[in-house]
């Protein structure tokens, strides 16, 4: 299996990805309070702070799965 396409490889790419969906969700709500309803953005404020919480862990996850694959 090519390195590219190795377990952590891949998990971080999958990790970039939530990341920037963050970023556009982010996005998408500031437009939201501004045009319509704090209550909608309030809603996806909380779930974006699940994200960012499981965030921390993930890159820690990915962090330790690297260091046992190098050894």
């Amino acid at each position: 299996m090519p390195s590219d396409y190795s377990l952590p490889d891949v998990l971080e790419r999958i990790y970039d990805n939530q990341l920037a969906l963050e970023a556009a969700v982010m996005e998408l709500t500031l437009w939201v309070e501004q045009r319509a309803s704090s209550e909608v953005g309030d809603n996806i404020r909380g779930a974006l702070e699940a994200i960012g919480e499981n965030a921390g862990h993930i890159k820690q996850g990915l962090a330790k799965l690297k260091r046992t694959n190098r050894d």
